[in-house]
C-alpha cells in the first residue's frame, strides 16, 4: 500500500477538505510545488492557482486557491487559503469581468498599485483555469 498524507483545506471560513491522499499539486507565489510521501517539512507562500490532488482510490481533483500559506509536517499537509473553488464552478465571463474592472481601477500610491496587480494576477489566473475545464 502507498504511503498517504492527511491533507486539510481551510478556509477562514470552514475546514473544506479533511482527507487522506497520495499526493498533492499547487501554485507557489514563485512556482510549481509537487509533494509526495517522504516530503521533508516546509512551509510554503501560495499564489494564486491550482491546487491538484490525488486521492488514495487514484482520482484527480483540481481547485482554485487565492494565496495563503502550504505547511508539510510528518504526513499532514495543511493549506491556509483566503478562498479554494473547484474548478469546476469557475466561471469564464466572470473571471473576465473581475480582470476588467481589476485593469481598469485606478491606483494612486503603493498599497492601491499592489492591490490592483494582486486583483489582476487573481482573475488572470481564475481565467486561465476556468478556460481549461
Amino acid at each position: 500500500m502507498a504511503q498517504e498524507f492527511r491533507f486539510l483545506l481551510v478556509t477562514p471560513e470552514t475546514t473544506l477538505l479533511d482527507l487522506s491522499i497520495q499526493s498533492l499539486r499547487c501554485t507557489l507565489f514563485d512556482g510549481q510545488i509537487g509533494i509526495l510521501p517522504g516530503r521533508m517539512p516546509m512551509v510554503g507562500r501560495l499564489g494564486h492557482g491550482e491546487l491538484v490532488y490525488k486521492s488514495t482510490d487514484g482520482t484527480e481533483s483540481n481547485y482554485f486557491i487565492d494565496g495563503g500559506f502550504l505547511q508539510v509536517q510528518g504526513n499532514v499537509i495543511s493549506v491556509l487559503t483566503e478562498q479554494a473553488l473547484p474548478i469546476s464552478e469557475l466561471d469564464a465571463a466572470e473571471a473576465e469581468k473581475l480582470l476588467e474592472e481589476a485593469l481598469a481601477r485606478p491606483a494612486i500610491g503603493d498599497d492601491q498599485c499592489d492591490a490592483r496587480e494582486r486583483d489582476q494576477d487573481r482573475a488572470r489566473a481564475m481565467l486561465t483555469l476556468a478556460n481549461q475545464k
